[in-house]
């Protein structure tokens, strides 16, 4: 068995004396494990960092076996994430959320949407709303995505403010009325018709962001598998709270 890949590394642990086993995602073969023999060495360390994209070729005798990744460098640009807190949080919160695929599963579209934040990760409030979409387009990957195109109460798909706790769908003011306090509050940037110019999301709507992601990965992914709220995730806000205020 052989394939070749693009693949961003996620993190890699010790395998005897100087091997390593390298956890990567790739563009076609998902999250995928592979052993790196010399891995340890002196030239291979600054290439196996998380955060750089490589191309992988993978061999194994057969489909199932953990396999072996011979590794080419494309963009080293671990050093450079590692000089800021929203680099490295940032970082840290793509690969735990990445590591809820399952492993071998392809997810060309997340994969793609993660280089794309990583190259933004010295833009807050950019960033900050790139994550966001990407935890909903976990969300949508994992089967529990939300609907967020029209009101649940009333058909329209104007107005959209908040969002159901319970369904996943959309409400508009109007349909809200009386239960507004209840719902989740949907910022404007991710509104069907959001704001032509999109730099104007301010703190708040990013908090309202996280939290309605935050609401829906807590109950349909981080609860029911036992895990708790990860700790990066909340790195990354702080940062990004920081760098805003």
């Amino acid at each position: 068995m052989e394939w070749k890949d693009d693949a961003l590394i996620l993190g890699l642990r010790r395998h005897g004396e100087g091997s390593v086993i390298v956890e990567a995602m790739t563009r076609g073969h998902g999250r995928h494990l592979g052993l790196v023999r010399g891995g340890r060495s002196t030239q291979m360390r600054s290439v196996l960092q998380a955060g750089n994209s490589v191309q992988v070729t993978w061999r194994a005798r057969l489909e199932d076996h953990l396999g072996n990744y011979a590794v080419e460098a494309e963009t080293l640009r671990a050093a450079t994430l590692m000089q800021s807190g929203l680099g490295l949080y940032g970082l840290q919160t793509l690969a735990a959320h990445l590591r809820l695929l399952p492993e071998r599963d392809p997810h060309a579209a997340l994969y793609e949407a993660a280089l794309v934040i990583l190259g933004h990760l010295d833009e807050a409030q950019k960033a900050a709303r790139l994550m966001i979409r990407f935890e909903l387009a976990l969300l949508d990957e994992l089967g529990f995505g939300l609907d967020l195109t029209n009101c649940a109460a009333t058909g329209a798909a104007g107005e959209l403010a908040f969002v159901s706790p319970k369904t996943g769908r959309a409400v508009s003011k109007t349909g809200a009325g009386k239960w507004a306090d209840r719902l989740l509050a949907l910022p404007a940037f991710l509104s069907p018709s959001p704001p032509l110019d999109e730099r104007g999301a301010v703190a708040h709507e990013l908090d309202q962001g996280f939290r309605l992601t935050g609401h829906f990965l807590s109950r349909n992914i981080w609860e029911p598998r036992a895990i708790r709220l990860p700790d990066e995730r909340e790195g990354f806000m702080r940062a990004v709270a920081k760098a805003l205020a």
